[in-house]
């Protein structure tokens, strides 16, 4: 019997409701076994690497919680996703392991989760995880009593004692015995883990948005910034693509040089570092040291989502094309290899691969010389920053390119404008070589939050940098969305693979699709985009609204009933759904001249104004939208032939500056003028453009040329 004091401080704890930090991320390959559990009829590929376990898995579902109830056992819920590094170790070490597998059957009834899938019931365990060791990450491990409530939680646990911390076999055995022996406690400790999480959602927290806020913002980010190495606070480091945006906006408000540079050093160093992928683009989740040099290795179709938006801003900002590259590389590492056989995006990318995290993406000195000669593999070695001692494990190094290309050049003693040709036509070759190592697996899930964050992305660098293959992409994958993962009553389908759609979507799922559907219409002007949007929107204040404190559930009146229904307004890895729902609803005012939907917006930044008047480094996705209204948002109409280059002058001119509190319409023959009333009455004389800058629908004199342009958006 565990007598560990570690296990049991962690079951009787004294719990304060403190605020943990953010989880730390921690991935499963699927094996061969002589076993089938109930896991083999799902569509999470995460899920399905679990389905030869010896564990008999349960997905989350009736069959298993009336199991529990029926026969009066706890549940082990286990909770990760397919690119968790830990979610694999702890699969090969414990789930396929016969003797555990044996007690874990004996004793519980066992529920896989993909956190990916079900948000809601993540978002609920990690509290109580948090609540009881004050940290979280996955894989997530909880006990729960047959009603749902956990009383017994962590993470990560080896196989057998480790470090002075108990091993799963022996948390196996003192679960059972406190479920045999002492199970008041555990029902008490469960209810008191309940009602706690339940009480999340408080109450009596609206406030009108102090102005000053802005400023405590400002403040925060730049009090918490690393000059040196870039980013906000200490390792591990995460991207915080919405403080970078929100830092943008500071200084366009403000023109303090604090904030900019902030936003400014922070893309240039996730860019120079690790964490990007200097051959493939796009980014890894996050650094595990302070200069973003070793990242966790899997890459996530979410990150890169909300970092091109913000290196296209710095690119606007700063007019520096290094941003601009960093933005299109993300969207061809997208287009190359994340795009579903039917258009959608795809999830992941594993960090393991051969059951080594980064093997796929390290290198030596000696792999380098194999592909590229001796002369252009020492070249390289400098160029990215590989050793014969390695920055990583066994030797090997991850590419990151910290030297300015001067001075390895200086270094090297070899004329820079020989030097970087070289290094690219370079890139390319160890691409194609790394292209024949065993790759990474891939979560090929289509997840409709996700993809409508990637949606947005796309079309944004459309607009931004031109390409028409972005916002291609964006225009398959909306439709991909809007016909394949929905309902026959037009709600959305949270996740679709294969052919297969279903679980009820939640708020981040309509919101950031939204967004994307949004961008979409201000990149084509096509205003069947305009019309899904404001369907799902309906749906959301029908289904998600909040009646009596103001803002957005995050799930629908209708969704499964769970130990708490709760609303989550600050951001976490993602932006807080509630935040862009914000924004989204001032946007569509704007559009649509449709004033309820602004005091929506209000109200929903107001539900949660004391916390974030006091706490607004957790909210710059929601001071996105106080930012917006604070600027007073622009109305921007181009009148003339659409894809005229008259008009496409002046789209490059609005396009090319930025402004972000606007919004962009078309004005043409055959616009609806009803659906987006800015459009009535403003033409252009026949064959060219005029532009109409407007203010709450008071708009400057029209003005005929890109130079007038240039001044009223620079007013």
């Amino acid at each position: 019997m565990l007598r560990s004091n570690v296990l049991l401080i962690g079951f009787f704890l004294t719990f304060d409701g403190t605020t943990p930090q953010e989880p730390a991320d921690v991935h499963t390959t699927e094996q061969e076994h002589a076993h089938t559990n109930r896991l083999i009829d799902e569509t999470s590929p995460y899920l399905l690497q679990h389905a030869r376990n010896p564990v008999d898995w349960y997905p989350w579902g009736p069959e298993a919680l009336a199991l529990a109830k029926k026969l009066d056992k706890p549940i082990f819920l286990s909770i990760g996703y397919s690119a968790c590094h830990w979610c694999h170790v702890m699969e090969r070490e414990s789930f396929e392991n016969e003797e555990i597998a044996k007690l874990m059957n004996q004793w519980f009834v066992n529920i896989k989760v993909d956190r990916e899938e079900r948000p809601d019931i993540d978002e609920i365990y990690m509290k109580a995880v948090q609540a009881m060791t004050g940290s979280g990450g996955w894989p997530m491990s909880v006990w729960l009593t047959p009603d749902l409530e956990p009383f017994y939680g962590g993470t990560y646990f080896a196989p057998d004692n480790r470090y002075g911390r108990p091993g799963f076999t022996d948390v196996l055995e003192e679960m059972h015995r406190i479920w045999t022996e002492d199970r008041d406690r555990a029902v008490e400790q469960g209810r008191k883990l309940a009602e706690y999480i339940a009480g999340q959602n408080q109450t009596g927290l609206a406030a009108e948005i102090d102005p000053a806020t802005l400023d405590r913002s400002a403040a925060t980010l730049t009090s918490t910034f690393d000059p040196t190495w870039g980013g906000f606070g200490n390792a591990p480091k995460f991207p915080h693509s919405m403080d970078i945006r929100m830092c943008l906006r500071h200084w366009l408000r403000t023109k303090n040089p604090q904030v900019r540079d902030a936003a400014l050093v922070s893309l240039d160093r996730m860019a120079e570092g690790g964490i990007y992928d200097h051959l493939a683009g796009g980014f890894a989740r996050y650094s595990v040291d302070e200069k973003w040099l070793i990242p966790h290795f899997e890459k996530m179709l979410y990150d890169n989502a909300q970092l091109v938006p913000a290196y296209l801003e710095a690119y606007l900002v700063s007019g520096e094309e290094r941003y601009a590259r960093v933005a299109r590389e993300c969207c061809d590492w997208v287009l190359a290899e994340m795009v579903t056989p039917e258009g959608g995006f795809a999830s992941t990318i594993d960090a393991d691969s051969e059951g080594e995290e980064g093997k796929f993406y390290v290198w030596t000195p000696d792999e380098l010389v194999e592909v590229l000669g001796a002369k252009h593999g020492a070249w390289a070695a400098a160029w990215f920053g590989v050793t014969e001692e390695g920055n990583f494990e066994h030797g090997k190094s991850a590419l990151w390119r910290h030297d300015a290309p001067e001075v390895v050049a200086a270094t090297l003693q070899v004329k820079l404008e020989e030097l970087e040709p070289a290094m690219e036509a370079a890139r390319a070759k160890l691409l194609e070589a790394r292209a024949k190592r065993v790759p990474p697996g891939k979560d090929d899930k289509v997840l409709a939050s996700w993809n409508g964050l990637m949606i947005s992305a796309l079309a944004q660098t459309t607009q931004v940098l031109g390409d028409e293959r972005y916002v291609d992409a964006a225009r398959t994958a909306a439709r991909y969305v809007l016909e394949h993962m929905r309902q026959d009553d037009g709600r959305l389908f949270a996740t679709a693979r294969k052919g297969k759609a279903h679980l009820n979507a939640y708020l981040d799922d309509y919101a950031f699709l939204i967004q994307g559907l949004l961008d979409l219409y201000e990149t084509d002007f096509d205003a069947g985009w305009l019309h899904e949007a404001i369907a799902l929107n309906a749906i959301l204040r029908e289904r998600f609204w909040d009646d009596d404190e103001g803002g957005y559930f995050t799930t629908g009146r209708d969704h499964e009933k769970l130990i708490a229904r709760l609303k989550s307004p600050m951001d976490g890895a993602l932006p807080s759904g509630m935040a862009v729902q914000a924004l989204n609803l001032l946007r569509l005012a704007e559009l649509t001249g449709d004033a309820d939907q602004a005091s929506l917006a209000s109200k929903t930044i107001q539900s949660s104004g004391e916390l974030l008047n006091r706490y607004p480094q957790a909210f710059s996705q929601m001071l996105l939208a106080v930012d917006l209204l604070a600027a007073g948002p622009r109305e921007i109409v181009i009148a003339g032939e659409p894809g005229s280059e008259a008009v496409n002058a002046m789209l490059r001119e609005v396009r090319g500056t930025f402004l972000p509190q606007r919004v962009v319409a078309l004005a043409h023959e055959g616009a609806d003028s009803k659906l987006i009333p800015l459009l009535e009455g403003k033409t252009a004389a026949e064959g060219g453009a005029r532009a109409f800058v407007c203010r709450n629908y008071v708009c400057d004199l029209p003005v005929d040329t890109v130079e007038q342009l240039r001044a009223q958006l620079r007013k």
